[in-house]
């Protein structure tokens, strides 16, 4: 294919992932919103939730998918599903039919990454794709970022046409969604070269079984209790489940969903395994960071996606950097180096955090987080694919993103609970400072603004941080000041773990066997192989 054409195709396989990133962030603005109106505030988690699990779940299962049936066409049944899921989505009455929908909209976007990493590999060889590969990454790092801002927009808007404005955050995927699928029914034509193979149902439905209640557990448990007994025996449940999967992979062999034979080459095995390791300590910091801009500095949900533009200048400008030099040298294991060294150093700098830094300060650590990982990503995906054969790209590339959803789902669970925990350990700290600052000034305690706050057990307000913190901006900031306090050691304390999580990764990064980038594509090697 000409450049030309590959441009083409990238528009529409860069549709689909703007689309699946973006769903991931814009829900989370309008949440009061949503919730008021359907009346369901004790449900907004399950609206995240169901799209977490089945976009998770679903994602090894394209892969494997895609390889028997043909990328192209389970490209297309995967914008499909996600277009119908954002239509019913935008029109429903109840929180339970919106987290029923959210979780249609899962399934659609489990294949839309993936795939579409997969299609380019089919289209483009190792040492040309670093460069497109750069490109998805700007788009994927951007969506995610102005996923708050679109979100928090149309929340803001009562209607639109007639439709409450909130609806509007499913209902544009669907001018997004066709246009993806015309770029892909009119230019993506490859060749797809299947040998006759069984659909792996039993490993589909065992790595449900296994991968579901960890989820769970993962999103909940800080809600259930860690210890209680639905957390346990969800745990014990999909470790049973974990077992049940790779029993029947390695009966199913070449036929398996995730074919067990790829973890031989050890430039596969250690470079899914960083991508755990950076999802854990990369998404499970990253949590903190909105929060941080909200709590400390008083940002708005949408004023925080603004503020967190630095981050996707710096992974944007990283990630095509990076892709060109890697496609005119053949190199690419300096960038794992460099880029799990950049993430853990930003971390590390963000773990000296005050509140009483500047917000440059913080923006100086979210340029070199974006340095990082935009270096980093891309390579661990190129990487993978490198180091299997042409037939297995598909399965290889679903793997490898779904091991680094995973590490970055138990991240977040991880790291909000140290960051919570943090937060209710400092409730005396935070009492002691509220104390000192009324006896500074006595008459604080006359202020009206004031009164949501003289009311409460000062031994408790650490709860009200974590259950709803915009009472932050509306008291004295002499009052305000001791809770940002603790919460700014409380992150300190995520991006010290965070830290120490990259450091491994950076140190892991040295044992990936750099194979030299094969100059085929997918489809030129399966056709010489046919």
């Amino acid at each position: 294919m000409t450049h030309r054409q590959i441009l083409l195709v990238l528009v529409g396989l860069m549709s689909g992932m703007f689309l699946s990133a973006l769903d991931q962030s814009v829900v989370g603005t309008a949440m009061r919103t949503i919730a008021d109106d359907l009346r369901g505030l004790e449900l907004q988690a399950w609206v995240t939730t169901a799209y977490l699990i089945t976009s998770t779940v679903s994602t090894p299962i394209y892969g494997k998918l895609g390889d028997i049936f043909g990328r192209r066409r389970m490209f297309i049944i995967a914008i499909t599903i996600f277009i119908l899921g954002s239509i019913t989505a935008g029109f429903a009455t109840s929180m339970v039919e919106l987290a029923a929908y959210r979780a249609l909209q899962g399934i659609g976007a489990g294949g839309l990454f993936a795939l579409a990493l997969t299609i380019l590999a089919d289209i483009v060889p190792p040492r040309e794709r670093a460069r497109y590969q750069g490109l998805f990454l700007a788009v994927f790092g951007t969506s995610s970022v102005i996923g708050p801002i679109i979100g928090g927009g149309f929340a803001g808007v009562p209607e639109i046409l007639w439709i409450d404005g909130w609806r509007w955050i499913f209902l544009m995927n669907l001018p997004i969604g066709l246009i993806a699928l015309f770029m892909v029914f009119t230019f993506l034509h490859v060749p797809h070269f299947a040998k006759p193979s069984r659909i792996d149902w039993l490993g589909a439905v065992t790595i449900i079984l296994g991968v579901v209640p960890i989820l769970l557990v993962a999103e909940q448990g800080r809600q259930w209790g860690w210890g209680s007994a639905l957390t346990l025996g969800l745990s014990a449940v999909g470790i049973l489940g974990i077992a049940a999967f790779i029993f029947v992979e390695n009966k199913m062999k070449d036929e398996a969903l995730l074919p067990l034979k790829i973890f031989r080459s050890s430039t596969f095995t250690t470079s899914t395994l960083l991508g755990v390791v950076v999802g854990l300590g990369m998404f499970g910091g990253l949590i903190s960071l909105p929060l941080i801009l909200q709590i400390v500095y008083g940002a708005t949900p949408t004023e925080a996606g603004f503020l967190m533009i630095p981050m996707v200048l710096g992974l944007a400008s990283a990630s095509m950097i990076s892709g060109r030099i890697t496609s005119k040298t053949g190199k690419y294991k300096i960038f794992m180096n460099v880029g799990t060294g950049l993430a853990a150093s930003s971390y590390l700098y963000l773990s000296t955090i005050q509140a009483t830094w500047e917000i440059w300060q913080v923006s100086v650590g979210m340029v070199l987080l974006g340095l990082g990982v935009g270096q980093l990503l891309q390579t661990l995906t190129i990487a993978s694919q490198n180091s299997v054969e042409a037939k297995d790209i598909g399965v290889a590339t679903s793997s490898s993103t779904f091991f680094r959803q995973m590490g970055g789902t138990l991240g977040v669970a991880i790291f909000l609970s140290i960051l919570f925990s943090g937060i209710s350990d400092k409730a005396s700290q935070i009492a002691e400072g509220i104390k000192r600052a009324v006896s500074n000034n006595p008459g604080i305690i006359q202020d009206p603004r004031n009164e949501i706050l003289m009311g409460q057990d000062l031994g408790s307000i650490d709860s009200m941080v974590t259950t709803d913190s915009s009472f932050l901006e509306e008291i004295s900031p002499e009052l305000a000041f001791p809770i940002k306090e603790a919460f700014a050691q409380s992150a300190s304390q995520v991006f010290l773990v965070a830290s120490v999580v990259l450091v491994a990764g950076f140190a892991l990064s040295f044992f990936v066997k750099e194979l030299e980038l094969r100059t085929k594509s997918g489809v030129q090697e399966m056709a010489e192989g046919a």
